[in-house]
């Protein structure tokens, strides 16, 4: 629930616009799905297996610190705090107040406070320790699992679909044009798939991790492209490839054909529901990344500190709340996740590559989940993850080269405690 709930947030009630856009055919379309969702899963399958091995609070900061050096787990933990995920949490905060204005006009203002008391709400609900905050990720997740699925089935059930909508199958231009538009759209699918990771971030907090960790990574993945393909499926059953692409609201514009204003109205729900529980997936696990960097001397010592009542890491989800609530009012998180949010993929590939290099040099540590299908599975997805960062650094280098720069800002800092850490 936690990964789905993150992977699932607004992406999949816009995103197939530009894709179809791109692709121009239902054929292809739905192919770009599943194809960023077979990437996604060999990504899941590979952290799988170090989240097995390494069942510790804190997820890739404990795998690429291992692998690697523990600077380099520094700056990802560095990045995902300062940056990476509150600045998230921010933006889909926003994105969840931007559509309540659907319901009621909100000013530009109004929408940031709107944004700020929701990352409060979720943050307090997170503070009353992990079965609260699991019990309401279920509940969010559960809800909008159900309306992506009523998305085919009413395009099913109720007129107005047609199975004649699906044509053209392929592009006038054939296969050429397919490969051509392939990579952007893959790259906007992979955002969509982005958060199938969270779990292993409370790795510490999971009874049986060797066996569950694995299972909600692995299954979880599966689960959401299952559910990206047929809801792409009813929007072009709906809208026909042409009315996709042209569409700025895909899942609200289909729903209008089969429920009329009522479809608008059920899918900003459905937008609603799929913010929330994408913010309290981010919230609930995220504060563990400081915290299991504090338990080695590697940040503030008040992000090492539990609850007495919980056993949450309330300090650190409060001050998390702190800066994104910040970056929200603010403003600045429209540049930080432009800057810097193309790096996690960089890091989603060093932690395949960790898999590589800790089979390598540590083949005795206990595995109680082997990645299937490697080595091909891990250099799969470096070589896709790569194929991400390298088009986002063509296609803004400017952009990029500030988003590295906030990145390497973590080493001073990472020196200052390693000498803090060595003088005690």
């Amino acid at each position: 629930m936690i990964n789905a709930g993150t992977m699932i947030a607004s992406a999949i009630f816009i995103v197939p616009s530009a894709i179809a856009a791109g692709v121009q055919g239902s054929v292809p379309s739905l192919l770009v799905w599943i194809a960023a969702g077979l990437v996604s899963l060999c990504g899941a399958l590979c952290v799988a297996e170090l989240g097995a091995a390494m069942p510790e609070a804190g997820g890739q900061y404990v795998y690429l610190g291992r692998a690697f050096t523990p600077a380099i787990g520094f700056l990802y933990g560095w990045s995902a705090f300062l940056v990476i995920n509150t600045a998230s949490i921010a933006a889909i905060a926003v994105g969840f107040a931007t559509y309540l204005g659907f319901f009621t006009p909100l000013t530009p203002f109004a929408i940031q406070v709107v944004a700020s008391l929701s990352i409060v709400g979720l943050t307090l609900l997170n503070t009353q320790g992990l079965r609260v905050g699991a019990t309401v990720q279920n509940l969010l997740t559960v809800l909008k699992i159900g309306a992506l699925l009523a998305i085919p089935l009413l395009a099913l059930v109720l007129p107005g679909g047609s199975a004649e909508n699906l044509q053209p199958l392929w592009p006038a231009g054939g296969a050429g044009t397919v490969a051509l538009a392939a990579g952007p759209a893959l790259v906007a699918a992979l955002w969509a798939y982005d958060g199938w990771i969270e779990s292993t971030y409370v790795g510490s907090e999971i009874r049986n991790p060797g066996r569950n960790l694995p299972l909600s990574i692995v299954l979880s993945t599966a689960l959401v492209m299952l559910l990206y393909v047929i809801a792409n499926l009813g929007y072009l059953f709906l809208l026909a490839p042409g009315g996709v692409a042209r569409s700025a609201l895909v899942a609200s514009d289909a729903m209008k054909v089969v429920l009329g204003t009522g479809g608008a109205l059920f899918i900003g729900i459905a937008i609603l529901v799929s913010t929330l529980g994408a913010n309290n997936g981010i919230v609930f696990t995220s504060a563990r990344i400081p915290f299991a960097m504090a338990r080695q001397g590697l940040f503030f010592g008040w992000a090492s500190r539990l609850s007495s009542r919980t056993h949450s890491p309330n300090i650190t989800l409060l001050v998390q709340m702190g800066v994104a609530v910040l970056l929200t009012l603010t403003g600045s998180y429209l540049q930080l996740t432009t800057y810097v949010v193309f790096v996690s993929f960089l890091f989603y590939a060093l932690s395949a590559a960790a898999v590589l290099v800790l089979r390598r040099r540590e083949p005795d540590l206990t595995r109680p989940y082997r990645a299937w299908g490697y080595p091909i599975t891990p250099v799969v997805f470096i070589l896709f993850a790569l194929y991400l960062v390298i088009d986002t650094i063509v296609q803004t280098p400017r952009e990029s080269a500030v988003g590295v720069g906030i990145v390497l800002l973590g080493l001073p800092a990472y020196w200052y405690w390693r000498r803090s850490e060595g003088s005690q």
